[in-house]
């Protein structure tokens, strides 16, 4: 049987950055009429790789065909033209403009007058087609992070990409809505190409969710060290022998959760550390964003909230946080930790909360959570900086936090030459590992986690729940926001679903299964626990 025409082809493929070697040799095909999954851990290559097919690298060696004919890929703009379109983990949103102003953004049609009433019409069937959903009229600044997902997405779907280069595009969604994206993606590469070439379209699927590469992919490729460690079938394949590859040890899956929390007194695992009762808030746009939510977050637990981005989890949190108004309803927090009384603090603001000792893991790592240009160790002392011995009045004390940082970076190994290395060049596990340090150092038992492992890979995952983990078994109250199913029922000690801004159902994580969240997350109201 002859085999499919290639839509991808890249050889010897070398890209160099001043001391790191990201691509080192790497041979990629992608058949045309596949899914093609790309795995590693992070800082493997992989981001790296695409970038060049994308046209925002230039390799240093080796050479790319697409369907066939020698592709010069100067600029992003080159690889649009040749059907290359390609979804970014850290979008590429003009936050200031519209979802139907960040589609049609860079096109060279029409030349003269927008129509827009037409170009969010298109939006709308486009998103109808391939269930990705988004109010095209809605400023980027106002959605949350899985909305601005679904934008880039369908901006690459309304360029009538032939190759399509999807990284994590099933963070943010249901089971249910993630196996709709499979078939979507086993629909879209039956499609001829739309430029005349031979063959279908072809999906590039980076992901690190191997149940999904799987699912899904027809091949693999494992990147690591920047180096292609295999291509294989995936049929056949199991999800231990791809984690093998990505990190060359066994890796644990399901991370263990004692049953007790050794730390912590029966008497102090009743204590509310952290609660919000009857809680309304609005969101960017100035609707309704939370109907009346209450739950509470005791010591020693770990409270998952399950929900589709855009049900207002992320209001939720910076509700909490100090990092949008309250309308009706109270937060309270016992300040100080677990030996501090409940207080109110509805409304205060995010310097109050923090002297509170509410620590907050944004979902944007970089931009809400660190800062990208400033160091490492000028992000890990944020929340410190003002107190000794890290400043003496208005001065900085250098060799002091000189020598916390190194004892966050060891603490919480993280990889780095330096401590005074820019933030923004670590990888993603890296860039997590230092919010955590600080957010767990600044404070008191209490933690508001947003997606911490998105867009990680095993390894890094394992670590981040590990930490999490660690923290309950010392009496800490967490509660972690999380589109995850597998990561909730893992970690997790009570699972509430957020539907529409309000409360669904709470259960403990012992007795929940996928179905039962995911009809929850879908709208079923199932009744509270007392």
């Amino acid at each position: 049987m002859t085999s499919p025409p290639l839509a991808v082809e890249m050889r010897g493929i070398t890209k160099v950055f001043p001391g790191v070697i990201a691509n080192e040799n790497v041979d990629l095909e992608v058949r045309a009429g596949e899914i093609h999954a790309l795995l590693g851990e992070n800082g493997a290559g992989k981001s790296t790789l695409m970038n060049i097919l994308a046209g925002l690298y230039r390799q240093d060696a080796g050479e790319i065909r697409l369907h066939g004919q020698l592709a010069q890929l100067h600029s992003p703009s080159d690889a649009i033209r040749l059907g290359v379109g390609m979804v970014h983990q850290h979008f590429k949103l003009v936050d200031s403009q519209t979802v139907a102003e960040n589609v049609i953004l860079g096109l060279k049609r029409p030349a003269f007058r927008l129509d827009m009433k037409r170009t969010a019409r298109e939006i709308e069937e486009l998103g109808a087609r391939y269930k990705l959903a988004v109010d095209p009229g809605a400023y980027i600044w106002q959605l949350g992070v899985g909305e601005q997902q679904r934008v880039e997405i369908l901006k690459t779907l309304y360029r009538n990409a032939d190759i399509l280069i999807l990284d994590e595009p099933t963070a943010v969604l249901t089971p249910q809505e993630s196996e709709e994206l499979g078939q979507t993606l086993r629909r879209m590469i039956q499609e001829p190409a739309t430029r005349g070439h031979a063959g279908n379209k072809a999906v590039i699927f980076i992901t690190h969710k191997l149940d999904e590469v799987v699912r899904f992919s027809d091949r693999v490729t494992v990147l690591r060290g920047g180096k292609v460690e295999a291509t294989i079938d995936t049929a056949g394949s199991s999800k231990a022998d791809l984690a093998r590859l990505m990190v060359g040890r066994t890796v644990v899956f399901q991370v263990e959760k004692p049953p007790f929390q050794p730390h912590v007194t029966p008497e102090q695992r009743q204590e509310v550390l952290f609660a919000v009762k009857d809680l309304h808030a609005l969101n960017d746009k100035g609707l309704p964003a939370l109907n009346g939510v209450s739950l509470e977050v005791h010591a020693g637990e770990i409270l998952g909230i399950a929900g589709v981005a855009g049900n207002g989890q992320r209001e939720l949190a910076q509700s909490i946080t100090g990092l949008r108004k309250v309308n009706k309803g109270q937060v309270l927090v016992r300040c100080g930790g677990i030996q501090g009384k409940l207080k109110e603090v509805t409304n205060h603001t995010p310097h109050q909360i923090i002297d509170d000792g509410l620590s907050y893991v944004p979902a944007n790592r970089l931009g809400t959570g660190l800062a990208g240009n400033l160091p490492i160790s000028a992000n890990l002392i944020l929340k410190d900086y003002r107190k000794e011995p890290l400043s003496h009045g208005p001065f900085l004390d250098r060799t002091s936090i000189g020598r916390f940082a190194e004892r966050l970076i060891g603490a919480f190994q993280i990889t780095t030459p330096s401590a005074e290395r820019p933030v923004r060049l670590l990888s993603g596990g890296n860039l997590q590992k230092v919010i955590l340090a600080r957010e767990i150092t600044a404070g008191k038992a209490m933690l508001v986690a947003v997606n911490p492992t998105r867009g990680l890979d095993v390894g890094a995952t394992e670590s981040v729940q590990r930490t999490l983990l660690e923290q309950r078994a010392q009496g800490a109250g967490v509660l972690l926001v999380s589109e995850d199913l597998d990561e909730l029922l893992a970690i997790c000690d009570r699972i509430a679903v957020m539907y529409e801004g309000r409360v669904m159902g709470v259960m403990p994580a012992q007795d929940a299964n996928r179905d039962e969240l995911g009809l929850m997350m879908a709208g079923e109201h199932i009744q509270p626990e007392a």
